[in-house]
């Protein structure tokens, strides 16, 4: 954000978990919003998540790549529609590999390592939140990658041991990079609250968009 009295810098937040303000600029977070919005037509499009004991999460979904659904994996939106699920666009996959290295600080991970071949994009409006949880469906130790688009919320990231303290809470703002690896890949995270009314203007966007890439390392049969 223009006008900071101290810049916003990088900043590990946990062992494996580092959090890089503004890493994505005003045009590229405008091209991530324009296809997040072609992702969310349907069929396959953004769906309200409802979890095994009959309640649903606040913030709507859309999955590439592979469907996740509480909890694990599908080609088809099992939960949804029933339509495959879009594909994983390799301009995203390399946006992951790129997000790493700029995360730790080296040159991104190899091309020919597994790449990033599972998108979720969450979408919160002014009272959406998500609860305290791990991602731990997947078959892979590569670092989750989180974008952030929109309104400003409150990330809460804690240890693998439990949903419960110690916790750090992070402000992510529009254009943030978020990404946990190695001894973090496993700690519980949320966002408790979203700030409304805080995206840029210019980015024409009412609410918060979420976009996380994983590596699944999963050996689904064809859809």
């Amino acid at each position: 954000m223009n006008g900071e009295l101290f810049p916003r810098e990088r900043t590990e937040i946990a062992p494996g978990a580092v959090h890089v303000p503004d890493w994505l600029g005003p045009e590229r977070q405008r091209s991530l919003l324009a296809a997040c919005r072609t992702w969310a037509r349907p069929p396959a499009g953004l769906r309200t998540v409802r979890t095994p004991g009959g309640g649903t999460m606040t913030a709507r979904q859309v999955c590439l790549g592979l469907h996740w659904y509480p909890y694990g994996y599908a080609r088809t939106a099992v939960d949804g529609d029933g339509a495959p699920v879009k594909p994983m666009p390799a301009w995203l996959a390399e946006l992951g590999r790129e997000a790493v290295g700029a995360a730790y600080g080296t040159a991104p991970p190899a091309a020919g390592e597994a790449p990033y071949d599972i998108a979720l994009v969450n979408f919160y409006d002014g009272d959406s939140h998500m609860g305290m949880h791990r991602d731990a469906d997947e078959r892979s130790a590569a670092p989750v990658v989180s974008l952030s688009l929109g309104d400003t919320c409150v990330f809460r990231f804690g240890s693998a041991a439990s949903r419960g303290r110690p916790y750090r809470d992070v402000l992510l703002r529009s254009g943030d990079l978020f990404v946990f690896g190695g001894p973090a890949r496993l700690a519980y995270h949320g966002v408790p609250k979203v700030h409304p009314g805080t995206a840029p203007p210019e980015l024409g966007l009412t609410g918060r968009l979420n976009v996380t890439l994983r590596v699944g390392g999963l050996d689904l049969p064809p859809g």
